[in-house]
């Protein structure tokens, strides 16, 4: 079953999302221990060998392999230890003392392990004479001279922030920090500090827009509740006008109260407003001059899902860096699926293991759009292509884990 014509395929949409989004360009040079999360503007290559010489894995001895034997031995002459060589040469039949990360001493191109050797005086006993290179970390081991070491667009993590320390990189040019505005509309919510009247609820979706948002480590713009009033949503956008994205959610639909669409239209312009995905049908996507704006459905489960799959991707993008492809695996389901073909359902799921060992999953039992509760028990979408009419119990469905690599 194929979407109407004015509804874009989940697919179809992503793509057009990520190719209508253009990122940012201004550039920043910060200190390292700033650039954790941040997104590398240009290349990083390798000013030096790492390690800068060759050195050894182990405590031990280190000897010319070719000059000693487990018969003769090796005359102890001197110790070695990381950060204060040993400067001598060393002749054949002699070693050095030497400890884990020391450089290796001119003349010599092996280390015997101290669980192989036995000193008297200075004489060392071997059980067997070493090969050459044996625990030895030759220079440029772990990363040699001119290498690019990481790529523009990269995100920083932990690791790669050690790895520029190793360079002696003190300071990284990344990309500047994109700003995002939110807001969410609706006359109905209200503060959690209000007391509830009738038809009133609290507002969940703009917190959990913040929290999503700062996950991602953005500077953000909160444009506050917006009442359902194109006077009030004309002035929302104008403020979010600044930021280079705005998201919100609600109003986004073709009830009498839903003035987002059409606001946004008279603004700027709307590229798409209905998507073939549930639950999330309702999702505008357009911009105001250049800041693009992604409307999301008032359910919260649909602004959970559309955030994740459809925005999250884009403001990696929008960052300057890749979003990764959804990391996806096949399960076995635990009991019937039944539905209706024609949009790509993102399930609410738990991945679970029987008593026996066999890896499956289940999906919960409500799976409707207001039942934000079921997304903290679950920890997966199992994903049903558009043209699925369900699935049987114990056959094999793909499956989305909520814990996902973002950057590529």
């Amino acid at each position: 079953m194929s979407p109407p014509a004015d509804m874009l395929t989940f697919e179809k949409a992503r793509q057009r999302i990520l190719a209508a989004t253009k990122p940012v360009t201004n550039v920043e040079t910060i200190s390292l221990d700033a650039a954790l999360g941040r997104i590398l503007a240009t290349d990083i290559v390798a000013p030096i060998d790492v390690p800068g010489a060759a050195n050894s894995a182990m405590d031990g001895f280190a000897m010319a392999a070719d000059t000693v034997s487990a018969d003769t031995g090796a005359t102890l002459v001197g110790t070695a230890h990381a950060g204060h060589p040993f400067t001598d040469n060393v002749g054949a039949g002699e070693c050095v003392r030497i400890m884990t990360g020391a450089w290796l001493p001119t003349g010599t191109d092996a280390v015997v392990m101290q669980e192989q050797a036995q000193i008297n005086g200075q004489h060392v006993a071997l059980d067997a004479a070493p090969a050459p290179g044996a625990h030895v970390r030759p220079a440029g081991d772990d990363i040699c001279r001119g290498q690019r070491v990481l790529a523009a667009g990269s995100y920083l993590r932990a690791t790669d922030i050690g790895v520029l320390a190793t360079l002696g990189q003190m300071s990284v040019p990344v990309f500047r920090r994109p700003c995002i505005a939110y807001f969410s509309s609706g006359d109905e919510l209200q503060p959690p500090e209000s007391e509830l009247g009738p038809g009133q609820l609290y507002d969940s979706n703009r917190p959990m827009l913040a929290a999503l948002l700062a996950e991602l480590g953005f500077d953000t713009l909160d444009l506050g509740r917006v009442p359902d009033d194109p006077q009030a949503l004309e002035a929302a956008l104008e403020r979010g006008e600044s930021a280079d994205a705005i998201v919100s959610t609600g109003g986004v639909s073709v009830g009498d109260a839903d003035f987002v669409r059409e606001t946004l239209a008279a603004k700027g312009n709307v590229d798409f407003w209905r998507v073939a995905i549930k639950p999330g049908k309702p999702l505008a996507f357009g911009h105001l001059g250049g800041t693009g704006f992604f409307g999301l459905p008032g359910n919260p489960v649909s602004a959970a899902v559309t955030f994740t799959q459809l925005v999250r991707p884009a403001l990696a993008r929008l960052a300057g860096g890749q979003p990764a492809a959804a990391q996806r695996h096949q399960r076995q389901l635990a009991e019937t699926i039944e539905r209706k073909p024609g949009r790509t359902e993102f399930m609410r799921g738990q991945q679970l293991t029987s008593d026996a060992g066999q890896a499956y999953v289940r999906a919960l039992g409500h799976q409707g759009s207001g039942v934000l509760s079921s997304m903290g028990i679950a920890d997966c979408f199992i994903v049903l292509p558009a043209d699925s009419e369900g699935a049987a119990a114990g056959s094999a469905v793909n499956v989305e884990p909520f814990a996902q690599r973002l950057w590529a």
